[in-house]
């Protein structure tokens, strides 16, 4: 560990900044779809499945190829200035829509934005940032991301209870997205006056490798995790006004931003088995809970609990990814992202027909033990090969 303060890189606290400001502007939107499909738009709980996942799969595929050009020079600024420049201009549009059809398209286009700027991102925060202080960065930016979301919550629950129509809530989500535009600019000028922590020169044929049992034994993990839009769902179907969705989904990212910073430092100090081991425990336990027939009051409080997941997981995640990347960081996280979500549109297809046509409980607890069996693989994966501290 390093003596005296820590002191995070300056391009690391620009790029939460970014993050911050588009997460407000993303969270304005997203806990407001499951009602604007289902009632305003008169659709089911398989279009829930099919909007997350078509938009984390189309996500994943460009994850591959911009994880890729990140590595070459002087392309990870682009990347990540289209990437968000992309989500920023079609997020409002989801308010004209007419046609659940529609929604899912805008959501693709938005979550491809993501596919692009995901990658060289999170490379150059692993970049910038010495070892033993990258379970503190990544926590860090997970944590201004997840307060945006809170704030963005907050945002749409104010002006729900105002009476303003959920069509005009999703158009508001322009101006904090203008906002984040303007604070990347910053982002992107302070990374230019970065020196980034470059690993020493490999020979052609270490840096072409690719560590692909070890990223697909991190995926694994995340195969099994349900669409966000059906937990909201259950949220509703267990007794929740959709008016308090939006403060509901505020309280979570509360706890989840305050939970990314110390499950970073963990991460630093103890290495990321404890963590993850911890988070898919927990998620799973969230699951099964939430598939019973709780009170409103009961189902948040499960809910609240479920914040803490993304503290333990999410940095954990990053720094291994890190970790194993080598002198390729972004075709490193290109590669473990493309992974990840390369099953999110079967999955949330088939747990969204799951949770139509056989019920919640069904689903959740399916998920829940998807989850445990997932873990268990990769425990025996790591186990057996090299570890991460």
């Amino acid at each position: 560990m390093p003596e005296g303060p820590v002191r995070l890189p300056r391009t690391v606290k620009a790029l939460a900044l970014v993050s911050l400001m588009n997460d407000f502007a993303s969270e304005m939107v997203y806990p407001l779809l499951p009602a604007f499909v289902t009632k305003t738009l008169g659709s089911g709980a398989a279009v829930l499945g099919a909007l997350d996942g078509a938009a984390d799969f189309a996500s994943s595929a460009l994850r591959w190829v911009s994880g890729r050009l990140a590595d070459r020079p002087g392309r990870r600024g682009p990347l990540i200035l289209v990437g968000y420049g992309l989500a920023v201009l079609v997020r409002p549009l989801m308010s004209l829509a007419s046609a659940a059809w529609q929604v899912v398209g805008f959501r693709v286009v938005d979550r491809m934005g993501k596919g692009l700027r995901s990658p060289a991102r999170d490379a150059m925060i692993a970049d910038v940032t010495p070892v033993e202080l990258r379970g503190r960065a990544f926590g860090f930016h997970r944590g201004a991301d997840h307060l945006g979301a809170v704030l963005g919550s907050l945002a749409a629950w104010w002006l729900l209870t105002r009476q303003v129509d959920v069509r005009q809530v999703l158009s508001w989500s322009a101006l904090p997205g203008l906002i984040a535009a303007l604070a990347l600019v910053w982002a992107l000028r302070s990374a230019t006056r970065t020196d980034p922590r470059r690993p020493s020169p490999t020979s052609k044929a270490e840096s072409d490798r690719v560590p692909w049992a070890g990223l697909l034994s991190l995926a694994t993990l995340g195969f099994v995790r349900l669409p966000e839009t059906l937990l909201l769902l259950r949220m509703q179907d267990l007794g929740l006004a959709v008016a308090t969705v939006p403060l509901i989904w505020a309280a979570l990212h509360i706890v989840r931003s305050g939970a990314s910073y110390p499950g970073g430092v963990l991460v630093d100090r103890f290495g990321i088995g404890g963590p993850l081991t911890a988070g898919t425990l927990l998620y799973a336990g969230t699951l099964a809970a939430l598939g019973r027939p709780l009170s409103p009051a009961s189902a948040v409080a499960v809910y609240l609990g479920y914040g803490l997941v993304a503290g333990l997981i999410e940095p954990a995640e990053r720094a291994a990814v890190g970790a194993m990347a080598g002198p390729k960081t972004g075709r490193a996280f290109g590669i473990y992202q493309g992974i990840a979500g390369a099953a999110a549109l079967p999955v949330g297809l088939a747990f969204g027909w799951l949770y139509q046509s056989r019920g919640a409980g069904l689903a959740l607890t399916v998920g829940a033990g998807s989850s445990v069996a997932a873990l268990g693989l990769w425990a025996a994966r790591r186990q057996g090969g090299r570890s991460l501290r």
